[in-house]
Order: structure tokens, then sequence, then C-alpha cells
């Protein structure tokens, strides 16, 4: 049972969702409205659980002095320091003066641009091997890649105007098709788990094998 309640359970709402998503009857809108607020409160206890066990995790390495410990530490220390400040402000944590925005743009801030920093050499990296020229795809690759490069910046505006309408096109034309067929791929594979949570098929959440 202590699988087949959360299936059923699961098969009941994700069944209800969609009915009343082409269902506008007040009395189905409004237990729509009322499981959405519902699942608010889920993921809010998800976050708590998240955290619970963040600290479990890292206090129990930081004891046995684990890889890596001392950084550790400093990850307790931020995320016990940021929670405190955060609750003994209350609704005010979001002023623009309150210790909490002063937290998030003296130390978030920062470490969010250095990682975003990193990744450009990450991305230069991969960039590097997909241009290597093995086939025509490849080439095809190579030739919009260079001209949208040479079209973002100054200097292709300088060299001739055809190089920054040429970056626009490949930007509205090819890249919009390719990152429709994308989304929609993506949607669809959305769309057939919903339907396998939904029917029962998929039972990886419930914590056995699908």
């Amino acid at each position: 049972m202590k699988r087949e309640i959360p299936i059923l359970i699961t098969l009941v709402s994700g069944l209800f969702m969609l009915l009343a998503w082409f269902v506008p009857h007040p009395t189905v809108r409004s237990a729509y409205e009322g499981l959405q607020n519902w699942a608010i409160v889920v993921v809010g206890f998800t976050y708590v659980l998240g955290v619970a066990n963040l600290l479990r995790i890292n206090v129990r390495q930081v004891s046995r002095k684990e890889r890596d410990w001392p950084y550790k530490i400093v990850l307790l220390a931020g995320i016990l320091v940021t929670m405190a400040v955060g609750f003994s402000e209350g609704n005010h944590y979001t002023d623009v003066d309150s210790r909490f925005q002063w937290i998030y743009r003296t130390f978030y801030s920062p470490m969010t641009a250095t990682m975003f920093s990193l990744l450009a050499f990450f991305i230069a990296s991969a960039a590097f091997r997909a241009f290597r020229i093995r086939s025509v795809e490849a080439l095809l690759l190579a030739i919009a890649a260079f001209i949208l490069m040479l079209g973002r910046v100054p200097l292709g505006a300088a060299i001739h105007p055809a190089i920054p309408a040429a970056a626009d096109w490949l930007m509205e034309i090819p890249q919009n098709a390719a990152k429709r067929g994308i989304l929609i791929g993506a949607a669809l594979g959305v769309m057939a788990t919903g339907i396998r949570v939904i029917l029962g098929l998929e039972k990886t959440y419930g914590g056995g094998e699908s």
C-alpha cells in the first residue's frame, strides 16, 4: 500500500487537473486553484527537506573531516547566517537596505558572476571541438557561427553592412526553426512522461522501477 496509495493520488490529481483545464465551471476552478495552492505548500516543504538533508550530509562530512571539509564549514556557516538574517528581518528582507540584500549583493551575486565567467572557458573549449570540420554539416555550422560572431561585433558592420543582416537572418529563420523543433520535441516528451506518471506506468517517483 505504500506505493499504491501515492500512485492512486497521482492518478486522481492528474486526471482532475487535466479536466479542470478544459472545464470552466466555478466549482471545478475553485478546486483547481485549491490544489495549486496545496502544491505550493508541498513545494515549500521540499525546500525544508532539501536544506535539512544538506545540513545532515555536510555536518557528517565535517565531523569525519572528509575531503574538502573546510569548504563545507563555509557552506554551513553561509546557510545558517543567511537563514538567520532572513528570518530576523521577516517581510522586510526584500528591502534594498536590508542585511539580507547586502548578503545577496556582496556574496551571492559575485559568486554567480564568477561561475558564469568560468562557463565561458568551457563554452570556448566545447566550441573548438564542435567546429572541427570533418563533414559538410560541421562546415555549415562553422560558417554560421563565424557569421554570427562577426555580425554581433562592430567589426562586422565595418567590414560590410550585409554581415549584421546575415547574422540577424540566421537568428530569425534557421535558428528559430531549429529551436522550435527542439521545443516541440521537449513538449512531446513532457506530455509522454506526464501520461506515464498519471497512468501509473512511471513508478520511479515512488521508489520503484518503471
